[in-house]
């Protein structure tokens, strides 16, 4: 992308306030047909929130550690990304309750953490991890399947997205801090090939943060520092671009009971003067998503 391109493309959607939660760092939405909730976290906060859009119900918890992230599992309940590794995780009405876990993180050095997840088609899951200081570029992107955990490519300095196109055949991950978005050929085995610069952000266009793929294949992005959320076509060019009333947008996902409501996280760190920043956000699309694929995880317990 030239710089600038995306103040010339700007379209007329209009974001509106869905809950003033005032997130540190909000990340992570994914819609939960079973809860018929969209659920997201706070990661600097450690807390887990449930929005449910047909009676307005919102809850909140704080974990006894951070969550980066909380994905539906097949058979029931979900796999969340803690700051100590990758466990399952049950809700109710109690709260969320953390159970076995299937992944120690103990191939990470000390100070770094999880980052974004997604799941691909096949019910494999996608996540990276980064220096917790943003300062050393040691991040990575996993696969985790059946076959265990494996390093799928190296030295991000902050990993993001990651996304998947309709068919499972791309996948789109982000390195934000060097400001562009990467895809991948993914094979029927999720082995990669083809790493290829997808999409590049010049100055003032903001960070590539979370990113989800809509029915025709277009990649939606959320920009830090760049208040905004914009959709690429499959080529990678620009298609449109919408506005938010804050400067750090994380994350966004598709939800409701059609998939066609687009939300959207934020975070208030750093954005003092802004009133919304922290807030979940919706925008009404003309093109709708996808759920999220269940992981797929028969693993031992690794403890």
């Amino acid at each position: 992308m030239s710089k600038n391109a995306l103040s010339t493309n700007s379209v007329s959607e209009a974001a509106s306030v869905v809950w003033e939660v005032d997130a540190t760092l909000g990340e992570g939405p994914v819609w939960s047909p079973a809860l018929a909730s969209l659920l997201f976290v706070d990661i600097r906060k450690a807390q887990l929130h449930a929005w449910r859009p047909a009676d307005d119900a919102r809850q909140s918890w704080t974990l006894e550690e951070a969550c980066c992230w909380i994905l539906p599992r097949a058979g029931g309940g979900f796999v969340a990304g803690l700051q100590s590794g990758i466990v399952e995780m049950s809700l109710d009405d109690q709260g969320p309750h953390v159970g076995k876990r299937l992944t120690p993180i103990e191939w990470l050095a000390d100070g770094d953490r999880l980052n974004d997840a997604k799941s691909d088609t096949c019910g494999r899951l996608w996540f990276g991890s980064m220096d917790n200081d943003e300062v050393h570029s040691r991040g990575y992107l996993y696969r985790l399947d059946g076959r265990g955990v494996v390093e799928m490519d190296s030295e991000y300095h902050v990993t993001n997205g990651p996304a998947f196109s309709p068919g499972g055949g791309t996948l789109y991950h982000n390195d934000s801090a060097r400001q562009v978005v990467l895809a991948f050929d993914v094979d029927a085995d999720g082995n990669l090939s083809n790493r290829r610069e997808h999409i590049r952000f010049g100055d003032g266009e903001g960070y590539p943060d979370g990113m989800t793929c809509d029915r025709d294949g277009g990649l939606w992005v959320a920009l830090w520092d760049g208040g905004r959320v914009a959709r690429f076509r499959p080529d990678g060019q620009l298609d449109r671009d919408i506005a938010l009333p804050v400067s750090r947008p994380t994350s966004c996902a598709f939800g409701g009971e059609a998939l066609d409501r687009l939300f959207v996280t934020s975070a208030a760190t750093g954005c003092d003067n802004e009133p919304l920043a922290g807030a979940l956000f919706e925008i009404a699309t003309p093109i709708g998503g996808f759920a999220a694929t269940e992981v797929e995880l028969p693993v031992a317990n690794a403890d």
